[in-house]
């Protein structure tokens, strides 16, 4: 097996193709616009997942929508795959360029509203950053409701191509749920309208399919969000525990009594530790665990159901309650929970970020038996997750100085994705399946589920050039018709694809 971090570097291709698209291109968006020299490529190599590393054969820096049609297009006429790339904080290699591509940057993209506060809405280019969409917002009193971790430097086209969640995603829902329309370019370069301003669109939901495809169905070049209102009350709690049992314990009891939070986040020790040597967050000396909860509504709503959830902590053995008393109190509960994935690194010289999902009632015996599968290994892994809804974060700690130790972790990542899915659960809940999660696919889904996604793919991409090699396992031969087949494409039989 080789390992993530075993995987050398590769190369741009040169050919004769993809040096004359370069000078159409060139010519389409300017020449400042189009990098060729391996200096200036080489910068654009990996995204937030730096394990894979392909150095694109040609970078493109959009700055309008025209921009983006024209790569496009000739990208679709040269016949030369294309990845489309935001802020490059993606944790699954969706963004991972090919060496035999063009790498469209679209962080420069970045026109924002004006605010529509009548309708709740604003319109934004893909570049924008996430945080900055709740800023203009906040004058009218009003916010945008995912909130990924990285949201001072992600930007809404990846939000969009990832269907990124965050820590409120268990009351607000994901991207998916806060995007009305999208203008799309094809991968053939034509453009598309999807949804809309209006809340609901007859006809097949288009706009959902291509929310969280990753780039594989083409490029989003403007972005119509929903907007909510700013709660009236938001009150935040921070509780300790001694076992990872008892914070469990609490979500489902919380969950149960019908309290819908607008976020539950949890801790282990591990994680606890990293985010107090990085940001000094002060969390409970001697927690095992930790959460972070927080309601938020009509101001008689929160008060009374902020009283049984600090009741039902009680009653699931917390040594310590700290309620926030103020904002800037509340900002430092959080503070520990958004560093630690950085903060790891105060810990640990490597890590991998894994992300998963199961049914939150198995917190308990998943968290224990992924100790088992850590402990038979020599490893480490600290947890920080969403744990309301169940989606996990485990950071496997590895020293890659160690032979054989990253090795040892990237196992450990790829059996903690199969305990999700014999849990109940799934391979990702918002980061993605990109690059390093295509080969799990098949452990979730069956041939004839994976055919089906596919034959969707093939209708939006039938020349496959649009962030080809990611999310599915092998590559669907889109003139192939679904169901038995018999012999072996001449395709197949090269060795360039394979047939479901």
């Amino acid at each position: 097996m080789t390992t993530l971090a075993e995987n050398a570097t590769a190369e741009p291709a040169t050919s004769e193709r993809t040096a004359a698209l370069a000078e159409r291109l060139r010519a389409a968006v300017g020449t400042e616009r189009v990098l060729t020299d391996r200096t200036q490529v080489r910068t654009y190599e990996c995204d937030g997942l730096a394990n894979f590393k392909v150095t694109p054969a040609i970078v493109v820096l959009a700055e309008s929508r025209q921009h983006v049609v024209d790569t496009v297009r000739l990208c679709s006429e040269a016949g030369v795959p294309f990845v489309a790339r935001g802020s490059g904080t993606g944790l699954s290699g969706g963004a991972l360029p090919r060496a035999d591509g063009v790498l469209l940057v679209l962080s420069r993209l970045r026109s924002l509203g004006p605010v529509d506060p009548d309708n709740r809405q604003v319109t934004v280019e893909p570049g924008v950053i996430n945080l900055w969409v709740t800023r203009d917002a906040a004058p009218h009193d009003l916010a945008y409701a995912p909130d990924p971790s990285s949201q001072l430097v992600c930007s809404i086209g990846g939000n969009v191509a990832e269907n990124a969640g965050g820590a409120h995603c268990l009351k607000y829902g994901f991207t998916v749920n806060h995007v009305l329309g999208a203008e799309v370019v094809l991968p053939d370069g034509e453009v598309v309208h999807l949804g809309g301003r209006a809340p609901e669109h007859p006809g097949y939901d288009l706009l959902g399919a291509f929310i969280g495809s990753e780039g594989t169905l083409g490029v989003a070049t403007e972005l119509t969000l929903r907007l909510v209102r700013v709660p009236e009350e938001v009150q935040t709690m921070l509780v300790g525990y001694r076992s990872v049992e008892d914070a469990a314990g609490t979500v489902s009891d919380i969950i149960g009594a019908g309290i819908l939070p607008a976020a539950v986040e949890m801790m282990d020790a591990l994680a606890i530790e990293a985010a107090e040597a990085a940001v000094s967050c002060g969390y409970p000396e001697g927690a095992v665990a930790v959460l972070v909860i927080e309601l938020d509504g009509p101001r008689v709503e929160v008060e009374a159901q902020f009283k049984q959830v600090e009741e039902i902590a009680q009653r699931r053995n917390a040594f310590e309650v700290r309620i926030a008393a103020d904002a800037e109190e509340r900002a430092l509960m959080w503070k520990g929970r958004k560093s630690a994935f950085a903060a790891v690194g105060r810990i640990s010289p490597s890590y991998f970020v894994q992300d998963g999902v199961i049914p939150r009632t198995k917190l308990p015996e998943v968290l224990a038996e992924m100790k088992r599968m850590a402990d038979a290994k020599g490893l480490r892994v600290a947890n920080v997750f969403h744990a309301g809804d169940g989606n996990l974060h485990p950071l496997v700690l590895f020293d890659d100085a160690v032979e054989g130790q990253a090795h040892e972790a990237e196992e450990l990542a790829g059996d903690i994705l199969e305990l999700c899915i014999t849990s109940g659960g799934s391979i990702t809940g918002e980061h993605g399946v990109g690059q390093e999660k295509r080969m799990k696919m098949g452990k979730q889904f069956t041939p004839e589920d994976l055919d089906t996604m596919q034959l969707v793919r093939c209708a939006f991409d039938p020349d496959g050039i649009a962030n080809p090699g990611k999310v599915f396992p092998t590559p669907r031969l889109c003139g192939e018709r679904p169901g038995v087949r018999k012999g072996e494409h001449p395709v197949q039989a090269a060795g360039l694809g394979e047939v479901f």
